[in-house]
């Protein structure tokens, strides 16, 4: 029989507000994480790279890249889904998800898109830069 594992959360309230935000934005991450990765993780089946391990306390810490588009990786970084896995309790604690930044303010305010893309309020110049740049890189 499968252990079934329970979902922790470091700070629930951040932590929501950015899945909220992955969810508005980004819906094919938002559906991956949704209904395929967490119940996945609730089996047993611990998803992408292994970043740290604690003999002492059995944990395992892991960072879960979710699919997205490539502009939007090149501009603000991988969304990933960062958990630790407490294997002798059966709980996994879901500490985070990157890139924090432009999460946190699509959560705050309505973001606007540049050719498909997210800007942030606080550096739309330099978030239109780097998809100008990337787009004439590609021609």
């Amino acid at each position: 029989m499968e252990k079934n594992y329970i979902f922790e959360y470091l700070d629930e309230n951040d932590f929501r507000k950015k899945e909220r935000s992955v969810r508005k934005y980004n819906m094919l991450a938002y559906k991956k994480l949704t209904f395929s990765y967490y119940p996945e993780l609730r089996n047993g089946n611990f998803l992408g790279k292994e970043v740290s391990k604690n003999e002492q306390a059995n944990t395992v810490s892991y960072e879960l890249k979710l699919p997205t588009d490539e502009l939007f990786v090149k501009v603000h970084g991988d969304i990933t889904l960062h958990y630790t896995v407490y294997t002798k309790k059966g709980i996994i604690l879901l500490t985070n998800i990157t890139p924090e930044g432009i999460l946190d303010e699509g959560h705050r305010a309505e973001l606007s898109t540049y050719k498909g893309v997210m800007i942030s309020k606080e550096n739309p110049k330099k978030d239109m830069f780097k998809i100008n740049l990337l787009n004439m890189m590609n021609k």
